[in-house]
């Protein structure tokens, strides 16, 4: 093969490429460069030129075949890394194995975000906050939240920036940012009720509400009355709360079908201008005596996570000042019958003065006398309710000015209990 001008491959095969002895001595030409100059990284001869075997040339007979073709390549592959190919093809440009990564799965696209939206405030609307109508048109975003976006101005007010107690009126276009509610499972819709009506008209609702029930949803409670009302009630535009009062107590609840009603039933009760009187039955032998509770009230929250309220001192930085005026009804055999106005409307105001004076309410669940409350609901009158019920509710109509004073019937079964505890003649 003297001659061949891949001669000077065959040179250095036979002086010991271990590439070129394991494929034979046309390894050169398979791979299409010279395998010695690989193994040996010589420069020089990596330039030489390569050719096509000329005619005449043997070829071991195993790589005339494509199966052998087929051996022939992957052991050229498995030595240097490249695949064979014939001459006058085009190098292929092998990639570094660092530069071959595998491309991200896509990134799912973006869920498209909530659009700004602008509202204008009608007559259902007018002269609320603006921190109590975002909280209505937001339904489900935290509080913080929505009080971070006004203090940011991106909440604005016919253009302007606003602040929470900005006060809206008709025709106010408010600019409500888009804004995202945390996905949660839905909770049970409130079942439509109606409650025993006391007192109607196109501006105000009053109803008798019974014992168990909580007026609003909220606090590990679904739903309350106002979304039972609500739900019973799909035509109506407008029903709120005005007042309220605690789930174990029955009696006189008002709520507003106006917006305007609402603000002036409200402004009423923050100016004490109501009159508002329970009728509660407590344990023991009330003293004659003691007919005004002036006693400041204190918020806290219990190591069990509950909020609680405590008698507290005039001094102490936390406490409200809470008046109860106390008169006896009847008096019981061990209970008394007390009718209580209150003056303020502090949270448990009633449950917390009476149980510091010593007589707290016959069945209330948290500041009650706990042993008599088990055994009276374990006696033959089943008697399992706290005995508070708001009796008489007086107010000056916010449309006609006209002075109302309406009144609730005792629950049956707080007129069982008494018949019950009264002195047989």
């Amino acid at each position: 093969m003297t001659g061949w001008p891949g001669s000077s491959c065959l040179l250095l095969c036979r002086l010991g490429s271990p590439a070129a002895v394991s494929l034979g001595e046309t390894a050169c030409w398979l791979a299409g460069r010279c395998i010695a100059s690989v193994w040996r990284g010589s420069p020089a001869i990596t330039s030489l030129p390569l050719f096509p075997l000329p005619a005449g040339v043997f070829v071991d007979a195993r790589l005339k075949s494509e199966k052998s073709n087929t051996y022939g390549n992957n052991v050229v592959k498995r030595i240097i890394g490249a695949v064979a190919r014939p001459p006058g093809t085009a190098k292929a440009r092998t990639p570094s194995p660092r530069a071959v990564t595998s491309s991200p799965p896509a990134a799912p696209a973006p869920a498209a975000s909530p659009a700004v939206r602008r509202v204008t405030v009608d007559e259902g609307s007018a002269g609320q906050r603006l921190d109590n109508f975002l909280l209505r048109e937001l339904k489900g975003v935290p509080k913080t939240h929505v009080y971070r976006v006004i203090r940011a101005g991106e909440v604005r007010v016919n253009k302007g920036r606003a602040q929470a107690d900005t006060r809206l009126e008709i025709g106010d276009e408010v600019r409500i940012p888009p804004v995202r509610v945390p996905e949660k499972a839905a909770a049970p819709a409130a079942p439509a009720r109606e409650f025993p009506i006391v007192f109607e008209d196109e501006h105000l609702l009053v109803i008798d509400k019974p014992a168990g029930v909580a007026v609003h949803g909220g606090s590990g409670v679904s739903y309350g009355v106002i979304e039972a009302l609500r739900r019973a009630r799909p035509t109506a535009k407008f029903l709120e709360l005005v007042h309220r009062l605690d789930k174990e107590t029955s009696g006189l609840l008002l709520i507003a079908k106006k917006r305007s009603a609402l603000t002036a039933l409200q402004d009423q009760f923050r100016d004490r201008e109501t009159g508002k009187t329970y009728a509660a039955l407590v344990w023991g032998d009330w003293p004659d005596k003691l007919k005004v509770i002036d006693v400041p009230l204190v918020k806290f929250v219990g190591s069990d996570g509950e909020r609680w309220v405590r008698p507290g001192q005039a001094d102490e930085d936390d406490a409200k000042r809470s008046i109860s005026l106390v008169k006896i009804a009847r008096r019981l055999g061990t209970c008394t019958l007390l009718d209580v106005t209150i003056k303020t409307g502090r949270t448990h105001q009633i449950r917390v003065h009476l149980q510091q004076a010593g007589h707290p309410i016959v069945g209330d669940p948290k500041y009650g006398d706990f042993d008599k409350n088990r055994e009276l609901a374990r006696g033959a009158l089943r008697f399992d309710r706290m005995f508070l019920h708001a009796r008489r509710l007086r107010f000056t109509h916010p449309a006609s000015g006209a002075e109302l004073e309406l009144a609730a019937p005792m629950p049956a079964d707080c007129e069982k209990l008494m018949t019950a505890l009264s002195p047989r003649p």
